[in-house]
């Protein structure tokens, strides 16, 4: 996302510019975080890990 994408977005979240300018990046994650959006877990990543396994060629 662009600089300019991310102060409209800002901005229509009612943050104005020079409190946008001072969030920190997990702030500005959590402002822009769609609930409910889906997250992986350990459970989820080791299956990941199972179906395809790294394989190094020797």
């Amino acid at each position: 996302m662009s600089w300019a994408a991310m102060l409209r977005t800002a901005m229509a979240l009612g943050v104005p510019p020079d409190a946008f300018w001072r969030l920190s990046l997990k702030e500005w994650r959590m402002l822009t975080e769609r609930a409910g959006a889906p997250t992986l877990g350990r459970d989820g990543l080791e299956a990941l890990m199972a179906r395809w396994p790294d394989e190094v060629n020797r």
